[in-house]
């Protein structure tokens, strides 16, 4: 197997792997668990080794590390998108309990 065939083939694992992984948790509807922290250290690594390979030429890690990058900003989409209904779904019980309260 050649370089560039290795390379081609380990990037569609790795992309992959990263889709199936965000398609679940958007799927699930949860992000528990999931640091926001992790999609902006993806992101910063991703933009960096995208402009690193553009620089010295593979093209291999050109387009890995775009997609990986657009899986980041997919994933902490889903993140925020699952906080946000997580909160709103907490709002109601909070405030039925403070009016309760002062019944």
């Amino acid at each position: 197997m050649g370089a560039e065939a290795l390379g081609w083939f380990s990037s569609f694992v790795l992309l992959l792997t990263i889709g199936k992984q965000v398609h679940t948790q958007w799927r699930s509807g949860s992000s528990e668990g999931v640091s926001k922290w992790l999609f902006f250290g993806q992101m910063t690594a991703s933009v960096g080794f995208t402009v690193y390979s553009w620089l010295v030429g593979n093209w291999v890690f050109v387009v890995t590390n775009g997609l990986m990058l657009l899986s980041a900003i997919l994933g902490a989409v889903i993140v925020q998108k699952h906080r946000r209904a997580a909160r709103r779904r907490r709002a109601p019980r909070a405030q039925a309990s403070s009016t309760a309260a002062h019944a």
